[in-house]
């Protein structure tokens, strides 16, 4: 299964641009809420028209303005999983079923009972929509989706509206669904975990505009520009230049640092992750990257502590550093060294 999406659609407040393909994936779109993610579901199932573009699945071209062609939602094979499940709320389960499977009356019923079993809803066939939990209800929206021969699900931040505790099954349940089908996936998510739990690649969507395609991993460990590092969690950044090959000048939390990654050649920011800085004993030692520090906070979270750190005697921006509470509480000083390792910190040009 190939997805090939090239498109453009005017929005209120800037224009949406999103090219990529995918293959026999699950491949995830990245964003904070209003960026365009969604959009691109809309457009790709058929629900929106962009106003330029093409869109291609499997060979068969369900959206080209060039050629006048846009079919319509019933006809593109694309199963669409809204956040609301969006099951007909006066059928009961096997009719929601029923109403979008193929084929004869006698394969369609096969079809109903194959996807109720599938999903152990069987036992729930003859219940409406508010009857069920909500994995009941989710379960039985992925049932109806499989039973149309989707090609492809569009799965539009599945988990957004839930508690914690019933999102974390849920996504047990989606991920068992994910690899047991036989097609492609595309998730849209303003959560980091999720991305990174589910897709093998992703790309962030920053007000419309598409950022590069990267593997999960590469995308997480070296995001490249300021909308995918904020995105992926980090929580220090700071305004930097360059100062040589090996060298930054980071702003904003007054430290000059050594640096592993040659590229890119003009930094604009700078950024490291809460729980890559290093406490170490000792003095400073800025060409080894280690720095005296002043705490300005501390704040006790579920399982760590963070700490709150600015360059000592400097009228710097604070630093959040996360780390065990055991390990803080062996640590706990008002002054300390702190290493920043080159190979962590990630350099950005926009």
């Amino acid at each position: 299964m190939e997805l090939d999406v090239k498109i453009e659609k005017e929005l209120r407040n800037f224009t949406l641009r999103a090219d990529f393909s995918l293959r026999d994936e699950v491949f995830a779109l990245l964003g904070a809420s209003g960026c365009g993610k969604s959009m691109t579901l809309k457009c790709i199932a058929g629900l929106e028209r962009p106003d330029r573009g093409r869109i291609v699945l499997d060979g068969e071209v369900l959206f080209d303005s060039e050629q006048g062609i846009d079919l319509p939602p019933q006809k593109r094979r694309v199963g669409y999983l809204f956040q609301n499940f969006a099951l007909f709320p006066n059928m009961t389960i096997a009719d929601n079923i029923r109403f979008v499977a193929r084929g004869t009356r006698q394969q369609r019923e096969e079809r109903v009972r194959e996807n109720l079993a599938r999903f152990a809803l069987a036992e729930l066939g003859n219940a409406y929509p508010t009857e069920l939990s909500g994995g009941q209800q989710q379960r039985a929206a992925l049932a109806r989706i499989l039973a149309s021969d989707a090609k492809i699900l569009l799965l539009d931040e599945p988990f957004s509206a839930l508690d914690h505790y019933l999102k974390w099954k849920l996504e047990l349940e989606l991920r068992e669904v994910l690899r047991a089908y036989d097609g492609a996936a595309l998730l849209v998510s303003h959560d980091r975990g999720e991305v990174y739990r589910m897709a093998s690649r992703a790309a962030v969507i920053d007000r419309g505009q598409m950022q590069a395609v990267h593997t999960r991993d590469e995308l997480f460990e070296n995001p490249r520009t300021l909308a995918a590092t904020l995105l992926t969690g980090c929580k220090n950044v700071s305004k930097a230049e360059r100062l040589d090959a090996h060298h930054i000048r980071a702003e904003d939390w007054q430290l000059t640092l050594t640096v592993t990654d040659g590229e890119p050649q003009q930094v604009a920011y700078a950024g490291l992750r809460a729980h890559f800085l290093k406490y170490r004993e000792g003095t400073e030692n800025p060409e080894k990257n280690i720095f005296s520090m002043e705490v300005t906070d501390v704040i006790e979270d579920t399982f760590s502590y963070l700490v709150m750190i600015r360059r000592a005697g400097h009228e710097a921006a604070s630093i959040r550093w996360e780390l065990p509470k055991e390990e803080w509480r062996a640590i706990e000083a008002p002054r300390l060294s702190v290493y920043f390792p080159p190979e962590k910190i990630m350099l950005m040009e926009s």
